[in-house]
Parts: C-alpha cells; structure tokens; sequence
C-alpha cells in the first residue's frame, strides 16, 4: 500500500484519513478508506445534532464515492457550486435553513 501522509494509525481498520469540517449547525465528515484490495475510496457523512423531547442524537446521511467517480463527482460539484455562486451573488451573503424535508422528492 502506498505511504500516506495523513495516515492515522488510531483510525478504524480501513480509514486511512478523516477530515471534520464544522459548517453551522451540521459537520462534515471526509473519510479515505480502503477495501481489502487496497483500492481508496470516501465516505462523504452529514451529521447534525438533533433534540427531541429532551433526547439528544445525531442524525447522519453518508455517500460513498469512489475512485472511478472521483473525477465526475468532482466536476459536477464544482459545476453546482459555481452556478450558485455566479447565480446567487445578490444573495451570497444570506443563508437559509434548508430541511431535507423542504426539498421535496429529488430522487432521479
């Protein structure tokens, strides 16, 4: 296996790498793992701290994306996040408390 320099030897088997990004209310988990063949792979997690009658959990949606995707995943979220820079600028300041539940149905 190639020689990583984020390596973290305390991580679980197979993550070889873990960045938190701490974005309002929600955090960011990009983790690099590896299958047993060796092959890279991320996990993308959204988890958000949650209060129900008192009881505090975090709820959390994950992708996986690998390395065949990398490239179209990529292209395509810069795309997104380009046109809503370039389309929002009035707005680029404010923000807004989206809900999945305000999105409606996006499967595709």
């Amino acid at each position: 296996m190639a020689e990583f320099n984020n390596y973290d030897k305390d991580l679980d088997r197979g993550e070889i790498f873990t960045k938190a990004v701490k974005a309002g209310k929600r955090t960011y988990f990009f983790d690099v793992k590896t299958t047993r063949n060796n092959e890279c792979y991320i996990t993308i997690t959204e988890s958000k701290k949650k209060n129900i009658d008192g009881s505090f959990f975090y709820e959390k949606h994950k992708i996986f994306l690998y390395k065949e995707d990398f490239e179209k995943f990529s292209e395509g979220f810069n795309e997104a996040t380009e046109f809503i820079r370039k389309n929002n600028a009035a707005n680029a300041t404010e923000f807004s408390n989206v809900n999945f539940e305000d999105l409606g149905n996006t499967d595709k």
